[in-house]
């Protein structure tokens, strides 16, 4: 009989035993001093790399990779997790006990030495004639090696972009423009570095900036005529060291990938970084940026993760654990609607407004203010993340202001009163509140995304009691959510001596971001249970996406002839529909078409599920699916002021013709519309039509 086959999961617990095993197998050689420092320190370093490996491995397992169902799935990841974390911390304190004293190049040796060997085993003439010239004057040889200044190829070498102050044990203090080596990057963002004093500690990644280059051109030219007389011989000997160090520097990152078993070359990230810079970076070397702004998190998970944290992602159904059935969609028998479904957590809340928020330097043009959130336990960010953008006035620049009284429909884009659903069982879950410009840069038109800063509400008490209805002010923190106690811009570091009266002044000029957490009304709180378990939005779109979770419902539970089929479904709302949650502009067609649909229905009318569900299609397909395929309407880039003011008009002028037809013809969502030369179309595709459950499905 074949064993049987073991999960994902339960191997990775294998590993995670079997590296926790060779760690106290090294910390007892440590303490009973068998072996040399520098073998235990190798030791170390390679259990670092095999650490961070299965952490990375372990974050992307989820249940569907198993090939049996496990209970209590996430608590077991999060576990394993902790464990990992729990042994690199440790792995972390004993590299400092065992790292050399000076300039650290054990990781250079021990890849050199492996270079070596592989090519040994390549070529023995070669290594021969290598070996012979090696023997010849090494004294001299280490000596150079000693005063060798260090090549901006290295992918070792960087540069500090801002002062950092050690807060506690092991932290390196270091000052803009100093060149550190990095000795080992650990997963957190704090990597283990040493000075040109030999000084050894960690420090946050967000500081550091590859390369060596900015600070050595500034040095080159305060040293005036002395550095230019010998300048034919200096560039020879610069252009050999840099040709060495981007050898070396291949050959480390080639043995690190055969070591960690990657699948590729690091190498061309490596130089890109070098030879690329980000608009970020050089507004934050010209000092054009408070301390305390980093580049945005959020808006980073936004652009490089693709839908994974968009709400168009979210709004779609979600399959059982089985892929047979799905977890959080149901049907009540009774009365033929989306069951209810009640989550750990459920709030409603409203941002209020932002005080003292610093503005970036001269030099860029602000296009955009606004808050990104998102529900977050501390570590992961465990919803969608939704983007509210802030009103300002010049009058008062560090004021923020969200939900402005405006006559008509306020826009979702603007509008702060927000929900969020989310059925995390973590005791810190909370929501996490990125406050963000987007800007663009004068002198080269470059665009970028910063963080000013950000809050976090933690949604329960200390009891695990959920937080009662009022308003909260939240200090706003410099750095990213990982780092803590960052002041932004001069703000003075709480618990500093000070009196009571400055303390009471320095506190009103610290940045503060205003919520209140309120509660909903019976109507709200029906449609609410009606929604994903997980999703944060603007809660004035509910009606519409309760109806659409009726639409898909119908169509998924119902329609189809058994739930084993998986073909495509003709239904052109299940097909766009989400697109609307990542292009608020369309959202808001959508909600002005429905309102006006509305207010023709009696109270009967607005009772029948029904009817309801037949009006909704027909307005959808008569205004926002209309547009979505039409050629005039610009595709929809964030933050970009005259595109968003074409895509306006388009959208007026549009639904504003489609109501004058509606009005002619005497109804609505007729396929006459389409065929109207007056309004012409895409070309036609079937993904227009068709829902791909396969595709979708989470």
């Amino acid at each position: 009989m074949p064993p049987k086959r073991k999960g994902l999961l339960q191997l990775a617990q294998r590993e995670v035993d079997e590296i926790k095993k060779q760690v106290d197998s090294l910390v007892k050689d440590v303490q009973s001093q068998v072996g040399s420092t520098e073998e235990a320190f190798r030791r170390c370093q390679e259990l670092q790399l095999v650490a961070e490996n299965e952490l990375r491995t372990l974050k992307k397992l989820t249940k569907a990779d198993e090939l049996a169902p496990v209970g209590n799935y996430d608590q077991r990841k999060q576990e394993e997790e902790r464990r990992l974390q729990y042994i690199l911390e440790n792995l972390n304190t004993l590299s400092l006990e065992l790292s050399p004293p000076g300039p650290s190049t054990a990781a250079g040796n021990v890849s050199k030495e492996n270079s070596e060997e592989e090519e040994e085993e390549e070529d023995e003439d070669e290594d021969s004639n290598d070996d012979d010239v090696d023997n010849v004057g090494n004294d001299d040889k280490d000596e150079k090696r000693a005063v060798k200044p260090p090549s901006q190829s290295d992918p070792r070498i960087y540069t500090v972009l801002s002062d950092f102050k050690g807060e506690q044990d092991g932290d390196l203090s270091v000052q803009r423009g100093e060149v550190l080596r990095i000795i080992r990057k650990a997963a957190d963002g704090w990597w283990l570095a040493q000075d040109t004093k030999g000084n050894k500690g960690v420090v946050p990644k967000t500081y550091l900036k590859i390369g060596s280059g900015v600070e050595d051109d500034n040095d080159d030219e305060d040293d005036g005529i002395d550095e230019r007389d010998g300048d034919d011989e200096n560039e020879e000997e610069e252009s050999e060291v840099e040709e060495e160090g981007e050898q070396d520097g291949e050959e480390l990152t080639d043995d690190q990938d055969k070591q960690s078993g990657a699948s590729h070359s690091h190498w061309s990230t490596v130089r890109k970084s070098l030879t690329e810079i980000d608009a970020t970076d050089v507004l934050s070397a010209m000092g054009a940026i408070p301390s305390g702004f980093r580049p945005s998190t959020l808006n980073k998970l936004l652009v490089e993760e693709g839908a994974t944290y968009r709400g168009s992602y979210y709004i779609q159904p979600e399959l059982s654990q089985s892929q047979l059935s799905f977890r959080d969609l149901f049907l009540d028998p009774v009365t033929g609607r989306v069951r209810a479904r009640q989550v750990r957590t459920c709030v409603c809340f409203a941002l209020w407004n932002c005080r003292m928020i610093p503005t970036p330097g001269v030099g860029v043009q602000v296009l955009s203010r606004h808050i990104r959130l998102c529900a977050f336990d501390g570590t992961q960010v465990l919803s969608n993340i939704h983007t509210v953008r802030a009103t300002y006035n010049s009058k008062s620049p560090k004021t923020w202001s969200f939900s402005p009284k405006m006559t008509g429909m306020l826009p979702t884009l603007l509008d702060g009163d927000c929900f969020l659903r989310c059925n995390s069982s973590s005791p810190d879950l909370g929501i996490l509140f990125e406050l963000g410009v987007t800007f663009i840069r004068n002198s080269t038109g470059e665009r970028g995304d910063l963080s000013c800063g950000w809050a976090f509400l933690r949604l329960t008490d200390d009891s695990g009691n959920p937080l009662p209805n009022r308003t909260y002010e939240l200090p706003v923190n410099g750095g990213t959510p990982y780092e803590r106690d960052v002041a932004v811009e001069t703000s003075v570091t709480r618990g500093s001596s000070v009196g009571v009266f400055q303390q009471m002044l320095q506190a009103r000029r610290q940045p503060k971001l205003v919520v209140r957490m309120k509660s909903a009304n019976s109507r709200t709180r029906m449609q609410l249970s009606l929604l994903p378990d997980t999703l944060l939005h603007c809660l004035s779109c509910v009606h519409l996406l309760a109806l659409h979770r009726q639409l898909l419902a119908d169509t998924l539970l119902m329609d189809r002839p058994t739930m084993q089929n998986a073909d495509l479904i003709c239904s052109p709302v299940l097909s766009t529909f989400p697109v609307l949650l990542d292009q608020p502009d369309l959202l808001d067609a959508l909600r002005g078409a429905w309102l006006d649909a509305e207010t023709t229905m009696s109270r009967a009318q607005k009772r029948d599920l029904s009817y309801l569900k037949q009006e909704f299609v027909k307005v959808y397909l008569s205004s926002v699916y209309f547009l979505i395929h039409s050629p005039a309407l610009p595709c929809h880039r964030w933050a970009d002021p005259p595109s968003e003011e074409h895509r306006a008009r388009i959208i007026y002028a549009t639904l504003g013709s489609l109501k004058h037809s509606q009005y002619t013809t005497g109804h609505s969502g007729g396929p006459e519309v389409f065929v109207d030369p007056l309004h012409p179309q895409l070309a036609f595709d079937v993904t227009e039509l068709t829902f791909d459950l396969l595709r979708v499905a989470r």
